[in-house]
């Protein structure tokens, strides 16, 4: 596999990473293979970049990328919320088929292209593998398109899908700080959403390990 997932930077403080279960070191957070590095509020909002492993520097339809020759974190933290890694990363295109084309112009590995709609209104997602991880990028919205300037935009990172083997232990550690539990688009996986007074500005939600073989 040529691609690899080492690092997301996130403009949150680690402070509010911490409040709601995480272990943070020095700035950073292990997540299974994945570091989450948490740059502050002055950074920006939500996820502001990632870093590769096999890639080098450059920008992929807007999404900026950093090339990484570090290995996976020797373990990963153990962390009071449960969550042990990082499921799949959000990004949103307003043109889906250009900015897979130059993921895969980029030698990323296209897994699928779903043709249906989320519950959230978007009419296509298509996935990529990069080492532990999903890419999942999401056609925007038509309404949303029009309201945002229409397909010439650049895609922009969303969210986190982050993993938890016992979910119901999670919702019950973070209170009123999470939705409730659901089914996810993933047959047989359940998911719950951090609401916004969680205080993170990276939109994330909790999903159960896929079954055995998926």
């Amino acid at each position: 596999m040529r691609f690899a997932l080492d690092e997301l930077t996130v403009a949150d403080a680690p402070q509010a990473w911490e409040a709601v279960g995480f272990e943070v070191d020095d700035g950073s957070c292990v997540l299974g293979s994945v570091r989450i590095r948490l740059a502050g509020r002055e950074a920006g909002k939500g996820i502001t970049t990632w870093s590769l492993r096999g890639v080098d520097d450059g920008d992929l339809d807007g999404l900026e990328i950093r090339g990484s020759d570090r290995d996976p974190p020797d373990r990963a933290a153990s962390h009071a919320n449960g969550v042990t890694a990082v499921d799949h990363v959000v990004a949103i295109s307003p043109d889906l088929d250009r900015t897979v084309g130059v993921l895969q112009a980029a030698g990323m590995d296209l897994r699928r292209i779903r043709e249906a709609p989320t519950p959230a209104g978007a009419p296509r997602q298509a996935f990529f593998r990069l080492g532990e991880v999903i890419l999942e990028l999401v056609q925007e919205p038509d309404d949303v398109l029009e309201r945002s300037g229409g397909r010439d935009r650049p895609a922009f990172f969303w969210g986190l899908a982050l993993t938890t083997p016992d979910l119901e232990a999670t919702v019950a550690e973070l209170g009123r700080r999470v939705g409730e539990i659901r089914a996810a688009v993933q047959p047989g996986r359940r998911i719950a959403t951090l609401r916004r007074s969680a205080g993170l500005s990276v939109p994330v939600a909790l999903i159960t390990p896929p079954s055995a073989g998926a």
